[in-house]
């Protein structure tokens, strides 16, 4: 097996909103770190060549002991940025050269499944973007200043959008290296695939995947663990 694909976990934000003085990525959820899911995941991957995980300035010296429960040996650690573009964007400068397939996760999803990182890989081997996705079901509704309804969205062509997201090398770095120039952030890498027309193909999501932000996701996402397994 060609080990081609590298993978970018980022993992530098405080997750304030998670209520907790320990950071967000660090706390246990479905018997394990949350970070250590994600990293232990890609690496069952025999492709996978390298996972750089991206952590606060202040921890990659120090880090937590059982991250190294994972192949030390795929394991390399980044300093975070300033936002997540800069820490997506160090992730990228670490990776070794003949990586050609770059895969970006958020560590805020630990349960991720095999078959999303799959999909993605895979359009990413035919030389396009890819992220996957979930179909909204709610009614959406625009309010304006006062909260008060101004329209119905029409959600028929709307998804919402997970990590992990697959690129072609020369596709994410031509993508950051333009936002960088230009100080343009964004909540997701594939958004900045968009802005230059390149294209990204939305896979199934799960709902399994979902990215944990407050107290009340930790108790959902075990749940979920749970109704998996």
């Amino acid at each position: 097996m060609n080990r081609d694909v590298g993978v970018v976990i980022v993992a530098g934000g405080k997750g304030t909103r998670a209520g907790s003085s320990e950071l967000k990525q660090f706390r246990w959820i479905a018997g394990k770190p949350m970070l250590l899911h994600s990293v232990q995941t890609f690496q069952q991957r025999e492709d996978v060549a390298m996972v750089v995980v991206v952590l606060p300035h202040e921890h990659v010296g120090d880090p937590p002991p059982w991250l190294f429960q994972c192949d030390t040996e795929r394991l390399l650690l980044s300093v975070g940025g300033r936002g997540r573009r800069d820490s997506v964007r160090n992730g990228l400068e670490d990776l070794a050269e003949d990586i050609s397939i770059v895969v970006i996760h958020d560590a805020a999803r630990p349960l991720v499944t095999s078959k999303m990182i799959e999909d993605v890989v895979v359009e990413a081997r035919n030389g396009r973007g890819a992220a996957p996705g979930l179909p909204v079901i709610d009614t959406l509704k625009r309010i304006d200043e006062m909260d008060r309804i101004v329209e119905t969205v029409n959600r028929e062509k709307l998804v919402r959008i997970q990590t992990p997201q697959a690129f072609p090398r020369e596709m994410i770095e031509r993508a950051h290296a333009a936002a960088f120039a230009e100080g343009i952030n964004a909540t997701d890498d594939a958004a900045l695939c968009e802005r230059l027309g390149l294209p990204v193909i939305v896979v199934p999501g799960s709902e399994r995947a979902m990215k944990i932000t407050t107290e009340a996701d930790f108790v959902r996402a075990e749940a979920l663990s749970i109704l998996h397994e």
